[in-house]
Formats: structure tokens, sequence, C-alpha cells
């Protein structure tokens, strides 16, 4: 039987993982250094945390729930106790990407993110709020070997898929896409350009607007507009007065270039490693 350690099991994304490996034929060892963290699985899962060390040492595969900023110190931390063979699996690429991770060749590195639950899906009932995914709503998920023999690979997608239960589709890529996909994709430009649509809903209230007129109006546009804009939606076309606004709205709203600017290779890497050092100069 395959025994996986799991760092950092009584957080918000330990707890969520410990209780979908609960449902596998994998053993667990929850690891979780606050009494607090203890208190939470327990309660949540039933399942009592073990000795650090021990678990460690008879490990076949070691997932690590914890923040990436921590990723790096702990990753060195407990290497040394890990036997030959053994995987490491991150929820995260900004560690990987930022050259956090110790050296040792022997053991694997693997990296695996959810994409979360797609804006156009078939959920019914309660799985439509799993906005977040791993509970009811099916969810996509990447995943990278950074190092580490190719038939770990099976192994580490399997619980991968555990983990961020129910997944349709795992992609393969490297870690590098990883950090393009995260932070650069859905962060840098993401997550911006959704609190902008947020801003921009606020000032029409501001402007006398209806709030939930404002927020029934856009969040039904933005249905449409993204079902257009990739492509899931073949029939749908941008009216022309849409095109004319667009066309007029890019230059006011976006420096020429920003695309250049965000993916670019130093960004990103400068970008990952704020992630991991919050408060130095990067």
């Amino acid at each position: 039987m395959t025994k996986i350690a799991l760092l950092g099991a009584g957080g918000k994304m330990g707890v969520r993982l410990a209780t979908n490996l609960q449902r596998t034929h994998f053993e667990v060892a929850p690891i979780e250094v606050s009494a607090e963290g203890r208190e939470r699985l327990k309660a949540a899962t039933g399942l009592d945390c073990v000795a650090e060390q021990p678990a460690l040492a008879d490990a076949d595969v070691v997932v690590m729930a914890v923040p990436d900023r921590l990723i790096g110190p702990i990753a060195h931390e407990i290497i040394g106790d890990l036997k030959p063979g053994a995987a490491i699996i991150m929820l995260d690429a900004a560690a990987p990407h930022a050259g956090e991770l110790p050296a040792r060749a022997d053991v694997t590195y693997f990296v695996t993110h959810p994409c979360h639950p797609p804006i156009f899906n078939d959920e019914v009932a309660d799985a439509r709020t799993d906005f977040f995914g791993g509970v009811k709503a099916k969810q996509h998920i990447v995943y990278a070997l950074m190092q580490g023999p190719e038939e770990h690979v099976a192994l580490c997608e399997e619980v991968a898929r555990a983990i961020y239960h129910p997944v349709m589709r795992a992609h393969r890529v490297t870690v590098e896409h990883m950090a393009i996909l995260e932070p650069a994709l859905s962060e840098t430009i993401g997550a911006t350009l959704a609190l902008a649509l947020r801003e921009a809903t606020d000032e029409a209230v501001r402007r006398g607007v209806p709030r939930q007129a404002a927020e029934d109006f856009m969040l039904g546009h933005l249905n449409i507009e993204l079902a257009i804009a990739f492509g899931a939606f073949p029939e749908g076309k941008f009216s022309d007065g849409a095109l004319h606004a667009i066309d007029q709205a890019r230059p006011l709203i976006f420096r020429e270039g920003w695309l250049e600017r965000v993916f670019a290779p130093d960004a990103v890497l400068t970008s990952v490693k704020a992630i991991c050092h919050p408060t130095e100069p990067v």
C-alpha cells in the first residue's frame, strides 16, 4: 500500500486534501505542527496526526499542503528524513520555479495545481456553488514532473487526481508552464481583471445604477462575452457596437506591450520569488 505523509494536514488546504484522501486506498499519515490545526483536522475528518519524522521516513509520497513561502524552508528541513525514491508533491509552482528546493537526486519532485471548476459546466444542485472544486464540482488539473523517473508520473498523477477529486482532464506541462499559468495568467492577469470588473460595477452603482441591476447586468454579459471570446458559443458574435467599444477601450485601459511585460520569463521569475519571499526586495 502506498504511504502518503500529508504535511500541513490541519490547514485549510490540508483538511480538504485529507478529506479526499480518506476515500482512497492510500495509507495516509497526517502531520500538523499546530494544536489548532490538529483539532481542526480531527473535527473535520476524525483523523489523528502522527509524529513527523517516522511518518516521513516511511513515506512513499510526501504531499506539502503548506504556504508557498514555507515550501523551500520545510523541504530543506525534511529532505534528509526521506527514503531514496520518495516523491514530494507540491501544490504550486512558485517555490520550485524560484529555485527554492534542496538538491537531492534520488527523490522525485512533482508539482500539481487545480484549474478549479470551469465557468461553463454541467453542474447541478450543490455542486454549482463549489467554486473552488475538490468537494462536489468537477475540475481539470495540471501537473509537472520536475525531477525523478518517468515511472513515478502515474503514481503522482493518481495522488493528484485523488486530492483534487473529482477530476476531469489532467494536463501534463512543465514547471515553467505552471508558473506562466499561475501567477502570470490566472493571478497577475485574471485576478487583476476580475477585481477591475468588480470596481467598474461599483462605479456604475456610485453613479446611480441600483446595485442588483448592475451586478445582474455585468455577470450576465460576462457569461455570453466569455463564451464568445473562448469559443464556447461558436455561433455568437460581438455586435458592431461592441466591437467599436472594444477598439476604443483597448488603448484607454491597456498599455501597449502589457502582455509581453507580464509573460516575460524574468517577470514571471520575479513574481514567483516575491511570492516565496514576500517581505524581501526582489
